[in-house]
């Protein structure tokens, strides 16, 4: 196992990583909407925060030697499940023609009151 950490993606601020590749696959940690810049919560809403934690896990897979475009499954909590709409237009931009298997869920709160927080799995090209 090999941990995974990039300066482009919030730091984890607790006994994780943001990210561990193990054989050809990189687990990542849950990923909220913050800026890894001043380490808040980004603004603008469901859509912004979206955006942000697809942003932070692209850049942890990347970090990896992967991308969005390998990933094979990804795991969405969200606060409010009535934002699912919204959710999955941001999600659709960034994952375009390639579509991952994914689960979503209502989480009863989420880090730092976000509103969205996705873990993704990747697969690592040999």
């Amino acid at each position: 196992m090999k941990p995974v950490s990039t300066r482009e993606a919030p730091a984890a601020v607790g006994p994780y990583s943001q990210g561990i590749v193990v054989d050809r696959f990189v687990y990542t940690a849950g990923q909220i909407g913050l800026d890894p810049g001043t380490g808040k919560l980004v603004e603008g809403g469901l859509e912004a925060e979206t955006r942000r934690a697809l942003a932070n896990l692209a850049a942890i897979l990347e970090a990896a030697g992967g991308g969005l475009d390998r990933v094979v499954k990804t795991t969405v909590f969200l606060a409010d499940m009535h934002d699912f709409p919204a959710m999955n237009a941001i999600y659709a931009e960034a994952f375009r023609e390639h579509r991952p298997a994914r689960s979503t869920v209502q989480a009863a709160a989420l880090p730092l009151g976000a509103r969205v927080e996705i873990e993704a799995i990747g697969y690592l090209s040999p």
